[in-house]
């Protein structure tokens, strides 16, 4: 589901990968007019895994819910300079970009020449204009070394792109700041947003380097244990695993009733001379908390356990798989909100996510699947850039744009041509 509270922005995307992508789909659930700008035929990570039978990937209809897109040659100079215009088209609503792609034709300089008040938001992999990736950055957050039983001789990767979630979080936000600062003053802006920048900032925000610098040794590797706190995963007797966290005083009391350890609990406060309803105390006495929780989950199945934490309001959370998830967990379905069902050319019906914000008394309108590459390329030509039909015919002719019948995977889905 979408709202319309931005249904009065525009913004032009020209990307690949995740972090700008994202960005783009985040501005589109809130009502913005995203408008891809792609390749003939896709560019980089139009048919990246997962895909579909038919070549469509999932990984790309999925970031690009709730856009339009415009298929261009980007390789002539008649396409860039299309470009150019569409991005720089006059009217309230136009006039800003987001891209990840540094090429020299799309500066910000060259845009502003075109429009006084043009706002584009760059993102890069370092600040330096180098290359880097979310994989490449984390290896150097210090995080692969201390997760699971990682080191720095043995780490371990995060499987999430973390940095670039958090990336386009921010860069949707800093578009958003521009827009409303232009406007009040009429003013333009240059955003520039590193993926590193972003990764080395969130280490400064939640303590890490402060802790290196600081006190002077790194951060352990502790297991799936929380670090700084009580919390860790168990096995059940009927081979499920279950997460269990008492972060907060009222969590960690949740788990003692539940568990009936308030004994146990006593005794190693008394043994060690700790004070478990301190959070660092429980970090400190954590392998034999665990000690204590570990058999009572062994001898119990996931349901038994579920119905005693939730009578009790232990902060619990089960083990599953993507498959389990969507088949099992309510909150992946149509009972929340957040998710419904469309249909997909090429893919057919299935589940997707719209903006994860409820907001009270805003009503929602259907999430727009992903378009077909060029689906929308001649409304936006006369819409946007207003050109007429003829000059829309000869584009064409000369192959500078293309519509839906020229996406690869076109021939599987009726109706594209």
């Amino acid at each position: 589901m979408t709202y319309s509270l931005l249904q009065d922005v525009r913004v032009i995307e020209s990307s690949a990968f995740i972090a700008a992508p994202l960005a783009g789909l985040t501005l589109a659930q809130f009502g913005a007019d995203v408008i891809r700008v792609d390749m003939i035929g896709g560019g980089i990570d139009y048919g990246r895994v997962p895909v579909a039978k038919n070549g469509r990937s999932l990984y790309w209809t999925g970031l690009n819910k709730g856009k339009r897109s415009i298929a261009i040659d980007l390789r002539r100079p008649e396409g860039r300079e299309l470009v150019q215009t569409l991005a720089t088209a006059p009217g309230p609503n136009g006039g800003v970009l987001l891209t990840n792609i540094a090429t020299q034709w799309l500066a910000h300089e060259i845009l502003a020449a075109k429009r006084a008040d043009f706002i584009s938001c760059l993102i890069q992999g370092n600040g330096d204009g180098s290359s880097a990736v979310d994989y490449t950055v984390h290896c150097s957050t210090g995080y692969p070394a201390v997760t699971g039983n990682g080191s720095i001789e043995a780490p371990i990767n995060q499987v999430l792109p973390a940095w670039d979630v958090a990336c386009a979080y921010q860069a949707a936000f800093a578009l958003l700041a521009a827009i409303e600062t232009r406007r009040r003053t009429g003013k333009g802006a240059e955003l520039r947003l590193a993926l590193s920048d972003v990764a080395f900032s969130v280490l400064s925000h939640l303590g890490a380097t402060a802790e290196a610098e600081l006190l002077g040794h790194e951060r352990p590797s502790i297991g799936n244990h929380i670090y700084g706190a009580f919390g860790l995963d168990f096995g059940t007797v009927d081979g499920k695993r279950i997460m269990v966290a008492a972060i907060s005083l009222g969590q960690w009391k949740a788990l003692v009733a539940a568990c009936e350890m308030e004994r146990q609990v006593a005794a190693i406060e008394q043994e060690l001379g700790l004070d478990l309803r301190k959070e660092v105390d429980r970090y400190a006495a954590r392998e034999r908390i665990a000690a204590v929780v570990r058999p009572w989950c062994a001898t119990r199945t996931i349901s038994e356990i579920e119905a005693v934490f939730a009578k009790t309001g232990v902060c619990s959370g089960r083990y599953r798989t993507v498959r389990e998830l969507i088949e099992a967990d309510a909150r992946v379905s149509t009972k929340n909100p957040v998710f419904e069902t469309i249909e997909t050319p090429g893919l057919g019906k299935h589940f997707a996510a719209g903006a994860a914000l409820r907001i009270s008394d805003e009503p929602r309108a259907p999430t727009r699947p992903a378009p077909l590459l060029g689906q929308d390329t001649d409304e936006i030509l006369a819409e946007v850039v207003g050109l007429d039909s003829s000059t829309i015919g000869r584009l064409h002719d000369e192959k500078i744009v293309a519509g839906p019948d020229q996406d690869p995977t076109a021939h599987w889905i009726e109706g594209a041509r």
